[in-house]
């Protein structure tokens, strides 16, 4: 079995790209402490025009994740393709899921992929402290709560931001 160490960020590779993008440049540049180890460093998709092909690639991805990331863009909800088999998938593997909405909403909005609405998620806006917050403290939240039964999405209050500078 891998080793769970990688963070899986899911996304609109249309639209949203400048996003991730960001994340992994706050993740290289020393003034940020966004520090992960991210799974799409792992391989490429040898054979881009072929789905099973690709979803061969992130299976592999996912074999080495611990947490998945994400991006909630306007039309992230609207991806059948692959964003959805990839919260499925993370769901099915008991990943926690980070849903970070590109809009400032700190909570669950109408953007929301409906495959992930009803699940143990938390959802932040997007910014690097919140994100990392969530990224040091959720898997070990989402385990305790999923543990008593829990369910349902959740969120940092105010105060959480606050404290983080937002």
């Amino acid at each position: 079995m891998a080793y769970r160490n990688k963070t899986y960020i899911a996304f609109d590779g249309d639209n949203d790209m400048h996003y991730y993008r960001l994340m992994t440049a706050w993740k290289a540049h020393d003034g940020f402490s966004l520090n992960f180890h991210n799974a799409h460093d792992l391989n490429t998709a040898r054979d881009s025009s072929q789905e099973e092909s690709i979803k061969r690639q992130l299976r592999e991805r996912f074999a080495n994740s611990r947490l998945l990331v994400v991006l909630i863009g306007a039309n992230t909800r609207y991806l059948t393709k692959f964003v959805k088999w990839e919260l499925e998938v993370a769901l099915r593997l008991g990943l926690p899921v980070i849903g970070v909405n590109l809009n400032g909403s700190r909570q669950m909005d109408d953007r929301c992929p409906p495959t992930i609405r009803d699940q143990l998620v938390v959802y932040t806006s997007f910014n690097h402290n919140i994100i990392k917050h969530a990224m040091d403290h959720w898997p070990d939240e989402f385990h305790g709560l999923r543990s008593a039964g829990r369910t349902g999405n959740h969120y940092y209050t105010d105060d959480v931001y606050r404290r983080l500078g937002l």
